[in-house]
């Protein structure tokens, strides 16, 4: 068996072990499904009523039953009904995924556009003053919270020139991209920020490995142009730990990026699950929990295959 039908192989345990911690987790929660949907109101109801509601929600049966039902419907593809929103839970999922996978996206684009050469230049001219430069930057880049970030650009936009960025909806890139774009760039910058700058110190930390080895020695020995060893000979065998950075990273933003969805009214999925949860929405919170383990795990398989690709010395699985 080779090695990614070996990691296809865990990935129903994995999930599985998921789908347990998460049912569990949302119901330690205080509260139930009855009493965050009606609030107060849900005090004005008599015992026949809250009984009736909780068979409906089937939040009546004891959590082992709970789950065998929902696994059962996981197996047939039905992730259950969300109470919120009254829809099967993977069409409010799929409906949600695709603000959050462009905002990955974007917020990936635009660190790599920036961390890359801002780490390659530091290395290149390590313990000058441009590198500490960089340094102090790409610190303060990851000390910085997302949400301070956010409500600083808030802030300059409404306060300097008098706008405030379109909030609340999004119009779908295919439909017009320029809305689209003008309303996820902001949200973008504010996750790419502490994002580029890990990637910069990543990238500067590799290549300065990388600048110590032999082969980049013979190479300047041989008169390679400057450009063309950085670039050529040092630039590939730097990428692995900045590849390793940019598939947890992902993984992590495809998992919603709560707090800056919240913060510019994103509807993408890690709001979507915050709602959930306050909601005590119990299958949408598994469903989604389980769809992003799921993205986890796949984005993590494509890193590990493009280590591969990048050093063809590495071999996957023993091979």
């Amino acid at each position: 068996m080779n090695y990614v039908a070996q990691r296809l192989v865990t990935f129903p345990l994995i999930l599985l072990g998921v789908s347990v911690l998460v049912f569990v987790a949302i119901r330690l929660i205080p509260g139930d499904a009855v009493t965050a949907m009606l609030g107060t109101e849900a005090g004005l109801l008599t015992e026949q009523q809250r009984a009736a509601l909780a068979t409906y929600f089937g939040i009546d049966q004891p959590w082992p039953t709970q789950y065998w039902h929902w696994l059962t419907g996981l197996l047939h593809g039905d992730l259950g009904i969300s109470v919120t929103y009254g829809k099967p839970v993977l069409d409010v999922i799929l409906e949600r995924f695709p603000v959050t996978l462009e905002l990955a996206l974007l917020s990936m684009v635009i660190a790599l556009l920036v961390g890359i050469p801002a780490g390659i230049y530091a290395a290149t001219h390590s313990e000058k003053p441009s590198d500490l430069l960089v340094r102090i930057v790409a610190m303060l880049g990851q000390s910085t919270p997302n949400f301070v970030v956010g409500l600083l650009i808030i802030y300059f936009l409404s306060v300097g020139f008098g706008v405030l960025p379109t909030m609340g909806s999004v119009a779908p890139l295919w439909q017009d991209p320029i809305a689209n774009l003008s309303q996820m760039i902001l949200p973008a910058i504010t996750l790419g920020f502490a994002f580029a700058a890990s990637v910069t110190r990543i990238s500067r930390s590799a290549m300065l490995d990388v600048l110590k080895d032999d082969y980049v020695r013979t190479a300047r020995a041989k008169g390679v142009p400057h450009r063309r060893t950085i670039w050529r000979h040092a630039f590939p065998n730097a990428l692995i730990p900045v590849v390793t950075l940019c598939g947890v990273e992902f993984g992590y933003l495809l998992g919603g990026a709560v707090i800056v969805e919240q913060i510019f009214a994103l509807p993408g999925l890690g709001r979507m699950v915050l709602d959930a949860i306050s909601q005590r929405d119990y299958a949408l919170v598994q469903g989604a929990v389980l769809f992003v383990a799921l993205n986890f795990l796949i984005v993590n398989l494509l890193v590990d295959l493009a280590y591969v690709a990048i050093d063809p010395r590495i071999r996957l699985g023993g091979q």
